[in-house]
């Protein structure tokens, strides 16, 4: 039976249990999962990944993600809005990613919106932020069903990102992105990731 409470690991740590005992994703959890991110290139890399994770499991993705940013030459903005439909084509070919046109094409869309937000002088660091006041909303939850899968906050800064022309950005995968990139800190109360505040 799944556990929904922290899981202690060998190395006497207690973890959110979602990470399970795969050394990739334990080190996801302990190093990158709820840690401030505030670099706009990082934040925009993690909502296209998360937009890409979609359907599947978190750690399908954090496998491929080495893969994904080759193909993706670096999540960097101002090269992916220049994709052609060559390029999407051969991305459709790559079968290091996860291949689906509607998110490839709406990679590209995203990365034209970054490109739109920053010519207006809007960061996407500081649009992502605004969502949470600018300081992480820390909540402690004790049970993985405390954690809920999307918030008001999500559904704000979605339908915002949305109005912008951003692409697969629901406020699941919005909420997904903020757990990730630190916005929230929804590590389980008893993990020892788990912050202060």
């Amino acid at each position: 039976m799944e556990t929904r409470e922290a899981m202690a690991h060998p190395d006497g740590r207690l973890r959110c249990p979602w990470c399970g005992t795969d050394p990739l994703y334990v080190a996801y959890h302990d190093t990158e999962w709820g840690v401030p991110e505030r670099d706009s290139r990082a934040l925009f890399e993690k909502l296209l990944l998360d937009g890409f994770q979609a359907g599947l499991a978190w750690i399908t993705i954090l496998r491929k993600r080495d893969n994904f940013r080759r193909a993706f030459d670096g999540f960097e903005p101002e090269r992916i809005a220049r994709y052609d439909a060559a390029k999407v084509e051969a991305l459709m070919q790559d079968a290091s990613i996860v291949r689906n046109r509607a998110k490839i094409e709406g990679a590209v869309l995203s990365a034209r919106a970054y490109l739109d937000l920053e010519e207006k002088g809007i960061s996407f660091s500081d649009l992502m932020w605004e969502a949470v006041g600018g300081a992480p909303l820390v909540n402690h939850p004790r049970h993985l069903s405390q954690v809920p899968a999307q918030t008001p906050a999500s559904l704000t800064l979605s339908k915002r990102l949305k109005g912008l022309g951003f692409k697969f950005c629901g406020p699941t995968i919005v909420y997904a992105a903020m757990q990730a990139c630190g916005l929230v800190d929804d590590h389980l109360a008893d993990c020892h990731c788990a912050h202060a505040g």
